[in-house]
């Protein structure tokens, strides 16, 4: 699929004031400026004869008229102002940009490595200091099954070929969950604001409706340019997540205690990684459907049911994708799990770990139990990752018990995120 985008849509020019028309040609690459006729004229004149350019004041009354021919595909657009003189500004059709939009049904080498391309170039930009994924990582993202969903996926390309915008779209499977989407789109820094992030996302709601979704969630940095883009395009705010980073190196001594690392009376410590032990399968997935009452907000985002085949099954996802999970759990002395902790390490090890889900069941709350399976873990990576020098992790600005517990332990706030959600009309 390939479209020709103007650079600068006709409803933002036409009739556009001084100060208007002067922030909107900003927008436009130095290439495609250097292609573009602009000068204040006098007035009236038409789209078909406008006033010869004035030298200066003393000449102004003396106008003397031509023609103006625009060729075939350019774009021509009055701005007037006060003075009684006009902007013409004509955009010649080499100031527009070629996109081919490409689905990606089976994601090459080269492909992933597109997709790595722009996300690491967006992700720079948006989200200074915070590490892209590796393309080892994005391979493995696109290639891989997901738990409970599957992905449909697109590269956006310019007229060189080289990649310009990804769009993903994970749609949600699961029992609880059939009405959902996720979008992730990136448009790379150099080439936004030239219609490449419209295209892709008119190419994932047109999907949405084919699956039948009624929800489509997203992610953007706070005061982020995808922040703008989502709110310009329908989307409302949703949920508004606080971001923290808890460094290792800046904790007490290994031997000196983060809490108190005494177990709750009643309460012992189990420990995994990977794939849950058999004995403890069923008392997991009765521990994971306690993640139901997190908070999302105004999220349309259902609910999952949990058994010992569905935990399984996620250890196997992120077993194949190369990352390692490493969980704790409090065991209760007549065998249920009353709360766990997991923590992803990226393709295995790395400076920075990421938190994955902690909670408590219900019935097990108000005995410490997350500060106690979280300060052990904090121990267990020191342990036995002694690469990892930070955990970062994510908890809603409601979830204050858990942002107590977070802050505690000595984690700080270092970014925010902003949940998006787009309500599909049915078709």
């Amino acid at each position: 699929m390939s479209r020709v985008v103007p650079l600068l849509p006709p409803r933002l020019l036409d009739g556009a004031d001084e100060p208007t028309m002067e922030r909107l040609l900003t927008r436009l690459p130095a290439a495609a400026y250097a292609d573009c006729t602009t000068r204040w004229m006098r007035a009236p004149l038409s789209t078909d004869e406008v006033p010869a350019p004035r030298a200066d004041a003393s000449t102004a009354a003396a106008t003397v008229r031509r023609p103006l021919r625009p060729r075939e595909h350019d774009l021509v657009f009055l701005s007037s102002r006060t003075d009684s003189t006009v902007k013409v500004l004509i955009l010649s059709a080499s100031a527009s940009v070629s996109v081919h939009l490409i689905p990606l049904p089976n994601v090459s080498v080269a492909e992933a490595a597109a997709w790595h391309q722009v996300v690491a170039a967006s992700m720079a930009h948006d989200l200074p200091g915070v590490p892209a994924p590796d393309p080892g990582q994005v391979h493995a993202q696109l290639t891989q099954p997901a738990l409970g969903s599957h992905r449909l996926i697109w590269l956006a390309t310019g007229a060189d070929g080289g990649p310009v915008g990804i769009a993903g779209l994970r749609v949600f499977t699961s029992p609880g969950q059939e009405h959902l989407s996720e979008l992730e789109l990136h448009v790379d820094p150099a080439h936004r604001r030239l219609g490449i992030g419209s295209l892709l996302l008119a190419e994932v709601v047109a999907a949405c409706h084919a699956e039948n979704r009624r929800s489509l969630i997203a992610a953007a940095a706070a005061d982020s340019p995808g922040e703008a883009f989502s709110e310009r395009r329908g989307f409302s705010r949703a949920l508004t997540l606080d971001h923290l980073l808890l460094r290792l190196d800046e904790l007490p001594d290994a031997d000196q205690p983060l809490t108190s690392d005494t177990a709750p009376p009643g309460y012992r410590l189990a420990g995994w990684t990977g794939t849950v032990p058999d004995e403890f399968a069923d008392a997991f997935a009765s521990a994971k459907t306690a993640m139901n009452d997190m908070p999302v907000g105004d999220m349309d985002y259902g609910s999952v049911a949990w058994d010992a085949d569905r935990v399984r099954a996620m250890a196997k996802v992120i077993a194949d994708r190369g990352d390692t999970l490493l969980t704790l759990a409090a065991v209760h002395d007549d065998g249920t799990m009353a709360g766990y902790t997991e923590v992803l390490l990226p393709q295995g090890s790395g400076p920075r770990a990421q938190q994955y889900d902690t909670a408590v069941v219900p019935a097990h709350r108000g005995h410490g139990l997350g500060v106690w399976v979280k300060t052990a873990m904090v121990r267990r990576l020191r342990a036995e990752h002694p690469d990892v020098v930070e955990i970062e992790t994510d908890n809603a600005e409601d979830n204050v018990h858990m942002l107590a517990v977070n802050h505690r332990l000595g984690y700080r706030s270092y970014r925010r995120t902003l949940e998006f959600q787009l309500d599909l009309p049915s078709a």
